[in-house]
């Protein structure tokens, strides 16, 4: 269900860029104010840290990684 949504004391300078990005993209003002709510509002859920650690692939053992048995 669409649902209108009003904002108010918009400056007028960010006013005038939200036309002007529309223009640039094709669209009307309106268009260009939903199609920024939904890219900063559907972005996919962050991974925590521990989710992107476990996501990296196993390259070695730990002593490869040792910076006293580094030869040369």
């Amino acid at each position: 269900m669409a649902t209108n949504l009003v904002v108010r004391n918009v400056e007028e300078e960010l006013t005038l860029a939200l036309k002007q990005q529309a223009a640039a993209h094709g669209r009307s003002a309106e268009a260009e104010h939903r199609e920024i709510l939904r890219a900063a509002l559907q972005r996919p859920k962050r991974r925590s840290l521990v989710e992107f650690l476990l996501s990296m692939p196993n390259v070695g053992e730990d002593r490869d990684f040792d910076a006293r048995n580094i030869q040369g």
